[in-house]
């Protein structure tokens, strides 16, 4: 019996010792060589508006030793108060003893604060965070860099104004421009509107840029929603530009406009002999909505860009329009557009039961329209006002008295590559619309593109906004 029970003793010895194995050990290593390994050895932060808070950055360290690590101490080295961090869960400046397992891994999470100052130009701000474990000292670099702005909460416009390109200005709320007041953006302007901020015009708007100093109107987001992708491509940011009945004579000049809910909305007038907007050389994308859409107005555009929409890129409803040289595309993100990339509607007198405004008069010159959806509202055109000379439209179809010339069921070979979040509508080298245009089509104010070049200096234009 006594011998059974030291038998048990011992078996039951083995399996405690071989249980204990098993665990996960509690052993460090203090060799030297077992050092720690970063994601990244240069921590980088998008543009940061000063007396705002960044989005968080997240750096990952590793330990691949086969011991469990102690980083005896993370502290910041010559940031003035700039960065502050979370460290496994818990914020600080500084931390001793933090320990990683054997081939595991944590997280910290870094965020970025600059008090305002006199530079317009952006400035460069930098910092490090500094690791010693067992004895060695290693450090990742924090950079970022510091924009001043302007910043307009709940602002009316109630004379005439200019906003400058010397700094960015950041729209809360609403930005209107009263009736009779004139708002001018300078060429190189910057206007970012924050979360349900939208460009009211009651008065006029007179946004002009030039091709290397172009107007940018977007969210107030410039930090990446992917590795290597802005927030960008999320529509939906901030409303967009609404023009209210009594608007007219408003411009729009090499202007991108981007992330929008509603795009531009052109309120209806009822007045069809007087230019309610004109937009030359634009490129206006992205929106939940429509990218414009315009109600019994007169509304012309030359040389312009509309692209990516939820619904139809451009919806017109009456009213006179002329659009030449443009790219109508839709290749939106997140959801597929139940109407067509065009919608044209109050053409004929079926559509015009009970309404006294008269019917649509619209001309679409030297055109591309395409995308993932079908191009145009189906129907026929025969006793409408609405002409389309020279347009590709990716649907099959013959000409007639209202489809002169046009390209039926071809691609037009965008450099657009939507699963890499590419959106870029300029032409591949063999596409089918180089040489496609009407030089005659080609008026004045879109002879020249929005990248600065002669749509007739190698002869007959491609159709569409970017000459080739």
């Amino acid at each position: 019996m006594k011998t059974m029970r030291i038998l048990f003793f011992f078996c039951l010895s083995i399996l405690v010792a071989s249980f204990a194995g098993g665990c996960i050990s509690d052993d460090f290593t203090d060799s030297p060589s077992d050092v720690l390994y970063f994601s990244t050895d240069t921590l980088r932060f998008d543009t940061v508006f000063t007396d705002l808070g960044t989005p968080t950055a997240r750096l990952k360290v590793f330990n691949k030793a086969s011991k469990a690590i102690n980083i005896s101490s993370i502290s910041f080295r010559n940031d003035d108060g700039i960065f502050s961090m979370n460290v496994d869960g818990v914020s600080g400046k500084s931390f001793q003893n933090v320990e990683i397992r054997a081939n595991d891994s944590i997280f910290i999470f870094v965020e970025c604060y600059i008090d305002a100052n006199g530079d317009s130009s952006p400035f460069k701000v930098e910092g490090k965070i500094d690791f010693v474990t067992n004895g060695v000292n290693q450090s990742v670099t924090l950079e970022a860099y510091g924009q001043n702005v302007r910043r307009l909460r709940n602002f009316t416009v109630e004379e005439n104004m200019t906003l400058t390109d010397e700094m960015p200005y950041v729209i809360f709320d609403t930005l209107r421009v009263a009736s009779g007041a004139t708002l001018t953006i300078a060429p190189g302007a910057n206007i970012l509107f924050h979360d349900g901020g939208i460009l009211q015009v009651d008065g006029c708007l007179q946004a002009v840029g030039t091709p290397d100093k172009k107007i940018n109107l977007r969210g107030d987001r410039l930090d990446n929603v992917l590795p290597d992708t802005g927030y960008e491509i999320l529509a939906g940011q901030w409303k967009g530009v609404r023009f209210s009945p009594g608007s007219f004579l408003n411009r729009m000049e090499y202007v991108e406009m981007q992330s929008t809910v509603e795009g531009i909305v052109v309120d209806s007038c009822g007045v069809t002999d007087r230019s309610k907007l004109e937009l030359v050389n634009s490129w206006i994308h992205n929106s939940q909505g429509n990218v414009l859409r315009s109600s019994h107005a007169n509304v012309s555009a030359y040389g312009c860009c509309f692209s990516d929409a939820g619904y139809a890129v451009v919806s017109l409803t009456g009213g006179v329009h002329d659009f030449v040289q443009c790219t109508l595309a839709n290749y939106y993100l997140f959801a597929i557009s139940p109407e067509t990339i065009l919608t044209l509607s109050h053409v004929s007198r079926e559509q015009s039961s009970g309404i006294a405004n008269p019917l649509m008069k619209a001309n679409f010159d030297n055109c591309i329209i395409y995308g993932i959806t079908s191009p145009i509202t189906p129907g026929d055109l025969k006793g409408t006002d609405i002409y389309l000379r020279n347009v590709l439209l990716g649907v099959k179809g013959t000409d007639d008295d209202h489809f002169i010339s046009c390209i039926w069921n071809e691609d037009p070979m965008f450099e657009t590559i939507r699963d890499k979040y590419i959106f870029d509508y300029q032409l591949k080298e063999d596409s089918p619309v180089i040489h496609a245009g009407n030089p005659e089509l080609v008026t004045p104010i879109c002879l020249i593109d929005m990248n600065g070049v002669n749509r007739l200096a190698l002869g007959d234009p491609a159709l569409g906004a970017y000459a080739h």
